[in-house]
């Protein structure tokens, strides 16, 4: 049974306002496996108190100083790697290759990243006849969820800690155990206390209390669009910055001119990765009418065949869904869209044959589908996938933007022209053309309700900086 208590000003503390504790459940097996206490606003201050009394001698430190520190925070990670993947696949169901093979490796990965992106990124240099300083923002509050852990924790955390910031970190209480093993690495590292500290608690108490908090400069969020209008408002009257990475409903356009069975199949398992648990998925695959019925063919196949296992297993397989809270959401989703015009063809609600416990769902993909029903519009962070026919191009790009999102959009052309065109027309931060991925040199981030900012790389950096122009030097 693990405990997950705080960590403030360098020291393991327990809370000074405990809460209910939270059970930490291993969704595969809905065993606990331990508990964190949640916090109060007591702990909020408290961790941004220790926070704002080491920025100053911090922020001061030397470019070369803090390159050190992170390298030796990438070296931990990189020693302890399996630990990270094991916490990963015990607290949110990832299976073990996934767990492994990217969950995990998004730590060192942004950490490498950031570093790179730090020896040509210009902290000082001439302005017209003055100095452009580059300046840490201060102290930073990190508000992270559970379905990436250390994609999202380590995407902030390595270049607030790069560039002078400090930071206190809430991450989700679904996600503890992978959250208090970068407090170690942290600790390992030798990094001075009070630049990293992290404490537990919900939204509304906790949250709202670091957002509001007159000591805090930044907020970095990733979360649900919700969250993120909550988390605005709390920070508003303190006029800080806030940047949000938040929901999407990603569209995956599919023309007939590419190769028909490559796309389809690369797009049902695409959604499906991490059981759907991903703000980019692409969850709406918008077909060429003229292709559409053997589209909706392909995807049937390639989605029976989908395997839904234990996390323990090998293999390309996806696991429950993190959390009981997620299992009823996306069953909800499923009956609607049953009860809908829309048509299943794979799935449907309840769990697959052979299992009793956990939260396993059933990969469903609804054709048929009209970009205006509820499994259209809202993100169900499941494995659920919505087909629809489109006549023209323009239809096409109409469909995709046609979202109060834009994080993510894919599309398949063998004409690398059209790739060209209506990739320029997609109202999305991140445009994949034939099964590009993004690396983590480039930025990542959304338009609209997907939230604003961009975090990766040397994009990443800017959100953690100042500008100051000294003129006369």
């Amino acid at each position: 049974m693990t405990h997950c208590n705080f960590y403030i000003g360098g020291q393991w503390v327990e809370a000074l306002e405990p809460g209910t504790p939270h059970p930490i459940v291993n969704p595969a097996t809905e065993g606990v496996v331990g508990e964190v206490v949640m916090g109060g606003v007591r702990d909020a201050d408290r961790a941004v108190q220790a926070a704002r009394a080491a920025f100053d001698a911090y922020s001061q430190t030397t470019l070369e100083h803090r390159t050190a520190l992170l390298q030796k925070l990438q070296s931990v990670f990189e020693r302890r790697y399996t630990e990270m993947a094991q916490a990963i696949s015990t607290e949110m169901g990832a299976p073990w290759d996934l767990a492994y093979d990217s969950q995990a490796e998004c730590g060192p990965g942004h950490i490498q990243a950031t570093l790179e992106a730090a020896k040509t990124f210009a902290f000082e240099a001439p302005s017209g006849k003055g100095l452009l300083r580059c300046e840490p923002v201060g102290v930073c509050v990190l508000i992270t969820p559970w379905n990436w852990p250390m994609n999202q924790v380590v995407a902030k955390l390595a270049p607030a800690l790069l560039t002078g910031c400090t930071v206190v970190l809430k991450p989700s209480e679904f996600a503890p155990l992978s959250a208090k093993l970068v407090a170690e690495y942290v600790h390992e590292a030798g990094y001075p206390e009070g630049v990293f500290n992290m404490v537990f608690g919900d939204g509304p108490l906790v949250g709202s209390a670091l957002c509001a908090h007159p000591e805090v400069d930044m907020v970095s969020f990733t979360g649900s669009t919700g969250a993120g209008i909550s988390v605005a408002k709390a920070a508003a009257d303190t006029v800080k910055r806030v940047v949000q990475e938040l929901g999407g409903k990603s569209p995956n356009l599919i023309f007939a001119d590419c190769d028909l069975e490559e796309a389809v199949s690369r797009g049902v398992r695409k959604c499906f990765n991490n059981t759907g648990q991903s703000c980019n998925a692409p969850t709406r695959m918008l077909v060429e009418r003229s292709v559409y019925a053997q589209a909706v063919e392909i995807a049937k196949r390639v989605g029976a065949s989908v395997k839904v296992a234990q996390p323990t297993e090998r293999g390309d397989v996806i696991g429950p869904l993190a959390m009981r809270r997620q299992f009823d959401t996306v069953n909800r989703f499923i009956q609607l869209g049953m009860d809908s015009r829309a048509r299943a063809i794979v799935g449907g609600p309840g769990r697959p044959e052979g299992f009793e416990k956990g939260y396993f769902v059933r990969p469903t993909i609804f054709a048929d589908v009209h970009n205006d029903m509820a499994i259209a519009r809202q993100e169900i962070f499941g494995p659920v996938l919505c087909i629809i026919p489109f006549d023209t191009e323009e239809d096409a790009i109409r469909i995709a933007n046609d979202t109060p999102y834009g994080l993510a959009a894919y599309l398949s052309t063998g004409n690398a022209e059209r790739a060209r065109r209506v990739a320029k027309r997609l109202r999305a931060g991140n445009v994949s053309v034939n099964a590009s991925g993004n690396e983590y040199c480039n930025p990542f981030g959304g338009y609209k309700q997907s939230g604003n900012g961009r975090e990766w790389g040397r994009f990443g950096l800017h959100d953690f900086i100042e500008y100051k122009i000294i003129n006369g030097l």
